[in-house]
C-alpha cells in the first residue's frame, strides 16, 4: 500500500535522523528516488541511511563516478547521483540494470528524472525543498516504510 507524509527539517542532524529512521524499515532490493535543488539535503540524508546500517568513514555525492558502493556484510548500498549524466542511455554503460536487479542491494538515487525511462517505480521517493531556513521531506512509497518514521 502506498502512503504520503511531509516532515519538516530544521537542521542537517534531522535530515540525518530521517535517514536513519527509512535505514530500519527498508530491505535488500529496495529503490530510493531523492529529488530536490541543490543543497536541499539529498546526500545528507544518504549519510544517515548509511551511518545507520554501519558505513564509517566519510560518505561523499558520487557527483563524478556516478554511483558509489558501501558493502556492508551481506548489503551492498549504491548511492547513485545522477547529476552530470548528459543521456539516460549512459546508464546501461555503468550496469544500471545490474545494480537494480541485485537483490542483497539497497539503491539510493539522487536526481532521478535525468535517468528518463531507464529506471523502475521506487519503493519510495522523497523531495527535498527548502521551506525557509528548514527543509522539507515530502514521502511518497510502501506504508512498511513511512510508517516507520517518530522523529518525535
Amino acid at each position: 500500500m502506498t502512503q504520503e507524509c511531509v516532515i519538516y527539517l530544521p537542521d542537517p542532524a534531522a535530515t540525518e535522523l530521517l535517514g536513519a529512521q527509512l535505514a530500519k524499515a527498508m530491505k535488500p532490493g529496495d529503490l530510493v528516488f531523492l529529488e530536490g535543488n541543490l543543497g536541499a539535503g539529498k546526500t545528507t540524508l544518504v549519510r544517515g541511511v548509511l551511518r545507520a546500517l554501519g558505513v564509517t568513514g566519510s560518505t561523499k555525492s558520487p557527483t563524478y563516478t556516478l554511483v558509489e558502493p558501501y558493502a556492508i556484510e551481506s548489503l551492498t548500498i549504491n548511492h547513485f547521483d545522477l547529476y552530470r549524466l548528459a543521456d539516460p542511455e549512459e546508464l546501461e554503460y555503468i550496469g544500471i540494470e545490474d545494480y537494480l536487479s541485485d537483490t542483497n542491494s539497497l539503491n539510493l538515487i539522487e536526481w532521478p528524472e535525468k535517468g528518463g525511462n531507464w529506471l523502475p517505480n521506487p519503493q519510495l521517493s522523497i523531495e527535498l525543498s527548502y521551506h525557509g531556513e528548514e527543509r522539507r521531506a515530502h514521502l511518497t512509497g510502501l506504508s512498511r516504510i513511512i510508517e516507520s518514521i517518530s522523529l518525535g
